[in-house]
């Protein structure tokens, strides 16, 4: 299998000296009630390439979006908090523009000295950004001499500043981020070594039909959690209470199921389920799958399921994990992913997890430094693994 970045240089071969340099980051982060920011990830992520730029004297153009704007511009998604965050990370000003197209920015970028940096407001105050509109994309284009990406969270997305931008721009690169994820992703992708076992949680069956079919090429076994259990469990007979379960999708699911054996492929669902009756319960209660009542609803992996998945996790060679256990940001129904998270740590296996609430476990549990690769996309992570191609990988490839 070719490499992810096949004919895809990397940022540090680039003389960036004295050169606009517009790097699209993925400064897409939560904000607090009061519009701070309250998870400031992304932003680290994005440190090292922004690092290097600083000191190798370019003038750096930052880009992101944040959130989804209705209607242009919203300044409750402005990218002000990130751009003060990331002012305090490297100790430097930076220079937050009123537009990310047009004469304030220009004006911006061509002030800017070497090794100073500048970031554009939020890009989809435009929806031609979402459009991949060559317009916009060629009135960014004015704003750089050489075009870098690292916002691996995005590439998924043929957008403007990801797709249309970079073939408009002479001289790209991956940034030292997106160089990481493709490498470290690409080393799954390419089948790694075996036992190999995902893990995948999250609402929807439908949200992850496309990586179980490619998975069930690759791993040795699929443990499936969250709310899109409930729907195998489910079709499987169970009568699942008031339980989130996609109806529409029970007959995909027994096929699913079916093509797993087919393939020699074990799937694991829980035996046992934290109910309660509605979502903001203080507690819930460890039923088996067969004893969900009427008004329950499952709302996490039961003890004995983790220790189920432990046991598998604990032999693994391989693994990859996205999506949450349960309801994780309620603390009665976070302790199967925090469990699985444990499990994964403590095993000698390459690990790689994606998607926000399973990132969110881990960090939550203190355990990021003993995974082999915390990834900074869901989405990106999902359609690498499926196969899919992704646009803003493409768009970089000379």
């Amino acid at each position: 299998m070719a490499s992810l970045l096949d004919r895809i240089v990397t940022v540090d071969a680039l003389d960036v000296a004295s050169r606009r340099v517009f790097v699209r980051v993925d400064f897409n982060v939560p904000l607090t009630d009061e519009g701070a920011v309250a998870d400031d990830t992304r932003i680290r992520e994005a440190l090292p390439t922004i690092r290097h730029l600083v000191q190798a004297g370019a003038r750096v153009v930052l880009a992101s979006h944040l959130g989804r704007p209705k209607k242009g511009r919203d300044p409750k998604l402005s990218l002000a908090a990130a751009g003060e965050r990331l002012a305090e990370l490297i100790s430097a000003e930076i220079v937050l523009t009123d537009d990310c197209i047009g004469d304030g920015a220009r004006k911006v970028v061509h002030d800017l000295r070497d090794g100073r940096v500048a970031l554009l407001e939020n890009l989809r105050f435009h929806p031609e950004e979402e459009a991949n509109d060559e317009g916009f994309a060629r009135e960014l284009a004015k704003l750089c001499d050489m075009y870098v990406d690292d916002a691996f969270g995005a590439v998924h997305r043929a957008h403007a500043s990801v797709d249309a931008l970079p073939r408009l721009v002479g001289t790209r690169a991956a940034g030292f981020l997106l160089a990481k994820e493709l490498k470290i992703l690409g080393t799954l992708a390419a089948g790694p070594e075996r036992p190999y076992l995902a893990v995948l949680g999250g609402a929807k069956v439908s949200d992850k039909i496309g990586v179980i079919e490619a998975l069930f090429t690759k791993v040795d076994a699929l443990l499936v959690g969250g709310a899109m259990a409930n729907t195998f469990l489910a079709a499987q007979g169970k009568e699942m209470g008031r339980s989130l379960v996609e109806v529409d999708k029970l007959p995909l699911a027994r096929d699913l199921l079916a093509r797993a054996v087919d393939k020699r492929v074990a799937v694991l669902l829980p035996t046992d389920v934290v109910v309660a009756q509605h979502v903001g319960a203080a507690e819930g209660r460890v039923v088996g799958v067969e004893a969900v009542g009427r008004e329950d609803m499952a709302l996490d992996i039961g003890p004995a399921t983790v220790a189920a998945f432990r046991e598998k996790l604990l032999r693994a060679r391989s693994v990859f994990w996205n999506g949450p256990m349960g309801l994780f940001e309620k603390a009665p129904f976070a302790q199967g992913s925090i469990g699985v998270a444990k499990a994964i740590a403590e095993s000698a296996s390459f690990s790689v997890v994606g998607g926000g609430d399973s990132v969110a476990a881990v960090q939550q549990a203190g355990l990021a430094e003993r995974f082999t690769h915390v990834s900074t996309g869901g989405g990106a992570s999902l359609e690498l693994l499926e196969g899919r191609t992704l646009p803003g990988v493409e768009a970089l490839r000379t």
